[in-house]
């Protein structure tokens, strides 16, 4: 999908942010607040998650543990340029940058984006009959209504899979199980951010997320949907994030670039 490849950004405030996209999407989903990131002083990358842009067999292949490795990856790069590196996900980036705060002391501070630690509905039950051993029969599920995107244009140019892979939703279960037994490690500063009207992550997860990582802030958005990083409160978002990162993952070297 050539709208959702991977970006770089280079900046000049000898930080480093990466920024991960959710399940099923790419870093199309990200790229604006990657943007408004990288506008303000920061260098960032936006990887594409393995499995992710191009094609639901891909998808079906990889585990959650090859997630995790890519944004494993990107930090020690960027650890090699920069003085400090932040992780920021939405959805399923939003579990990998928990799960890496929480396993990476050297990750600065970490923003959550409507990361789910569990689902309901269809999505919900499917994953707990795969993970028992059901439902061999069925591939995947179609992705009714699209990306969960209040902003009706910004829906349609959304690049991502139209359908779920069985096997692959119960990776998502499996993730949310094990960042959920793990946010009580988080040390670094972390925010919180997930719209009220979220239909793919409940909003209640926000709170257990925040309550386990003593989250210096939180902030339930009134009129977006779950792709919060570029929907219609999408400023809001960056703001929020950047302001998160120039308090706890601020340059420690004055405005230097990341090393070449």
């Amino acid at each position: 999908m050539a709208a959702g490849e991977r970006f770089e950004l280079d900046g000049d405030n000898g930080v480093g942010v990466i920024c991960s996209h959710g399940f099923t999407g790419t870093p199309q989903s990200i790229r604006y607040l990657g943007d408004r990131i990288h506008e303000a002083g920061f260098t960032v990358r936006g990887p594409r998650l393995p499995g992710h842009g191009t094609s639901l067999e891909d998808l079906d292949r990889v585990t959650w543990q090859d997630w995790a490795e890519a944004i494993d990856r990107e930090l020690d790069a960027l650890l090699k340029r920069c003085d400090r590196v932040a992780v920021v996900g939405q959805s399923l980036g939003g579990l990998l940058a928990l799960h890496l705060a929480a396993n990476r002391p050297e990750v600065a501070a970490v923003a959550s984006l409507a990361a789910p630690l569990w689902v309901d509905g269809l999505a919900g039950r499917v994953a707990r009959a795969v993970e028992r051993g059901g439902l061999r029969w069925l591939k995947s599920l179609p992705k009714l209504g699209g990306a969960d995107v209040r902003d009706k244009s910004i829906r349609r140019e959304m690049t991502g899979y139209r359908a779920f892979p069985v096997r692959a939703i119960a990776q998502m279960a499996a993730i949310m199980r094990a960042v959920d037994g793990e946010l009580a490690q988080i040390r670094q500063p972390v925010l919180v951010l997930h719209a009220e009207h979220d239909h793919v992550a409940p909003v209640a997860c926000a709170s257990r997320i925040a309550a386990a990582t003593r989250a210096v802030r939180t902030r339930i958005l009134p009129r977006s949907y779950h792709l919060i990083a570029v929907d219609i409160e999408r400023d809001v978002v960056a703001a929020e994030v950047i302001d998160f990162l120039r308090r706890h993952a601020g340059a420690t070297r004055g405005d230097v670039a990341c090393a070449m």
